[in-house]
């Protein structure tokens, strides 16, 4: 490490990963407060139970569009900077919807939940790949699971405590508020990073590969698809676990918040165990894992006996969603090269923001229209479609 020592670059290396690992806290720390805080919501704001996919979908377009300038903006600034103004705009976000006393408001307070999402995401996983070892990849998204499993917490308690959802979004704020300050003291931290050597470059193509480029790489269009159904499985479990435990298994809008946590708490559980398990196993074993793994929480899903049957299967669920997506971005550079793996992982983070876009409204239609009992139903389906992607891309790949 230029003009430090090697004591010295290994501390600085740690204070920078401390700080991306609350980085990711933060960053999942807003993703299940809707779905938690929905069944109260709704009847504020006297609007269809399928206006949740609503609000959902313009979080997941602007993280979209976010994500597709990640590599511009970072350019410009860089990796902190970007991290420090994404946390901010998240936690003015939701001190907008804190204050929200119609729908059209939390559908505007939406942009900047977005924006601020994207950018972070694609910039702090890019800076880990590069800096860190692949285990890391694991638990960066560990801690994603940390404060995603917090945040509906936060919202259980507001709810069950004499206050209301409003609470809760703005405890959430003040915390937010909080890491980013952590974020501006620690700026210095990121400029003593050393940029890429040119030995470093020397395999990197000389210009940036147009989409239709990417997407004509064997295996592309597959691994495309993957990541859109894993995203649609896990924004789809998080969105409508509760109001599923509500109106479907007979759970108080109060506990049901609480149970939804599960889903989140298996995911962090899951991928604080992957990171040591990806020692013996390898990337395509832990995939398979998770997808059986699922598919038993889906089972319990069906079962309908109540309460608990529903709780096992939410946190099996997220269980098995936890490998899934640090190893398919960790095998990237395996099926695609490392020439062509930054430009596939940029368009597989594209397909899964698309994932969650589309597909957890998809499904507040059909239960607005048909019945939100065919949760287990609608997962099942898009398991069944990213188990078949994922084997035709291993075929397609196949050294």
């Amino acid at each position: 490490m230029p003009g430090l020592g090697i004591k010295e670059g290994k501390v600085l290396a740690s204070l920078v990963l401390a700080i991306i690992y609350l980085s990711f806290i933060s960053l999942g720390l807003p993703d299940a407060l809707l779905g938690s805080a929905w069944p109260s919501m709704v009847h504020q704001f006297d609007v269809p139970l399928s206006y949740a996919g609503i609000i959902s979908g313009i979080i997941s377009a602007m993280t979209v569009v976010s994500a597709l300038q990640s590599d511009r903006i970072t350019r410009k600034l860089n990796t902190g900077l970007v991290t420090t103004i994404s946390v901010g705009m998240t936690a003015l976000a939701l001190f907008g919807f804190s204050i929200s006393t119609e729908f059209w408001m939390l559908c505007l307070w939406a942009v900047p939940y977005g924006l601020g999402a994207g950018s972070v995401d694609a910039s702090l996983n890019n800076y880990v790949a590069i800096h860190y070892e692949s285990r890391h990849m694991s638990w960066l998204h560990c801690m994603w699971g940390v404060g995603i499993s917090i945040g509906p917490y936060i919202m259980s308690y507001a709810l069950t405590n004499g206050t209301t959802w409003n609470t809760g979004y703005r405890v959430i704020f003040f915390i937010q508020i909080a890491l980013t300050l952590i974020l501006v003291f620690s700026l210095p931290l990121w400029k003593k990073r050393p940029v890429a050597s040119q030995e470093d470059n020397k395999n990197k193509p000389d210009r940036a590969l147009k989409l239709k480029e990417v997407i004509a790489i064997p295996g592309a269009k597959a691994v495309m698809v993957t990541f859109f159904c894993y995203c649609a499985i896990e924004q789809t479990a998080i969105l409508w676990g509760a109001s599923f435990m509500s109106l479907s298994r007979g759970v108080s809008a109060e506990i049901a918040a609480s149970f939804a946590s599960l889903f989140c708490i298996g995911i962090t559980i899951g991928r604080a165990i992957s990171g040591f398990m990806t020692m013996k196993f390898s990337d395509s074993q832990m995939i398979r894992i998770g997808f059986g793994t699922i598919l038993l929480g889906i089972i319990f899903l069906f079962i309908p006996l109540g309460s608990v049957p529903a709780l096992v299967g939410l946190a099996l669920i997220g269980l098995g969603c936890a490998p899934i997506y640090p190893c398919v971005i960790h095998s990237t550079p395996t099926h695609f090269g490392e020439e062509n793996s930054q430009a596939v992982i940029g368009v597989q983070m594209a397909s899964a923001y698309v994932g969650t876009t589309l597909m957890p409204p998809l499904f507040g239609v059909i239960a607005n229209t048909i019945s939100i009992s065919l949760l287990p139903v609608y997962l099942l389906i898009i398991l069944v479609g990213m188990f078949f992607m994922y084997e035709k891309l291993l075929k397609t790949t196949k050294k």
